[in-house]
């Protein structure tokens, strides 16, 4: 079985587009028409056009692409904060909000047209913010999957929580998990695929592969094909493998 990956975009439409140019590319190549595009989650935060990103996704599912999104955890964020009251994501640092300048929430409302200028309130920026934010937006963000099986594959933002069933896994730690997903050497069962926590080049550890290869840092988005439990980085040469690393 064949399945498309792309890491975290954080706001990089340029290179959201590019990722898929690589994919029709092999597509061509393999003949496969078919096979699912999964994106890893953190669509929005730091890069430019955040609101260009989830409305390209929007539209391109709505067209019937076979492509799944899922939420990572500046998704989170950005939908809590957009909620009729808004929220602050219990997984932040006591003194963090979505706003916080290390997290990319000002860049991403910049990106529908809004400015934060310093010492606004929550109280006055949240109905401005809701009203620039189209409800198609919203509503993407509430509805997006947290975890996708595939075969022997499963896609998530962060990771997981190793003893537990995939079934009663928490949005909680496969939006937000680090430390003790990545010091596991356990097999899980399927291939973890994920995001979250950036590395130089796509890694492959044997039981998770790492994709997430710092577009929200002014690095590279990195696209992926994996078949059965092999991968390949897409490069405008065509594939190169994934070595276990």
């Amino acid at each position: 079985m064949r399945a498309y990956a792309i890491g975290d975009i954080h706001g990089q439409l340029d290179l959201l587009q590019a990722a898929h140019a690589l994919i029709e590319a092999d597509r061509v190549a393999v003949g496969d028409d078919n096979a699912p595009v999964v994106h890893i989650g953190d669509l929005v935060d730091r890069g430019p056009n955040s609101a260009g990103v989830i409305e390209y996704l929007i539209n391109s599912q709505a067209q019937g692409k076979n492509w799944v999104v899922l939420k990572g955890n500046h998704d989170r964020m950005m939908e809590m904060f957009l909620r009729d009251y808004p929220m602050v994501d219990t997984q932040l640092l006591i003194d963090y909000n979505w706003l916080h300048p290390g997290i990319g929430g000002v860049q991403t409302l910049g990106s529908y047209g809004i400015e934060v200028p310093d010492g606004i309130r929550t109280y006055q920026l949240h109905p401005k913010a809701r009203a620039a934010v189209p409800d198609t937006h919203r509503h993407f963000l509430e509805n997006l999957p947290a975890m996708y099986r595939f075969g022997d594959l499963c896609f998530v933002h962060a990771g997981i929580r190793p003893g537990i069933t995939l079934e009663a896994q928490s949005e909680d730690d496969l939006c937000w998990i680090r430390g003790e997903f990545h010091a596991s050497t356990v097999n899980h069962g399927p291939l973890i695929v994920h995001g979250h926590t950036p590395v130089d080049v796509v890694t492959h550890y044997g039981n998770r592969v790492n994709i997430d290869t710092g577009a929200g840092h002014s690095k590279a988005l990195s696209a992926v094909v994996i078949e059965g439990r092999e991968v390949w980085l897409l490069t405008p040469e065509g594939r190169s493998p994934v070595t276990l690393g």
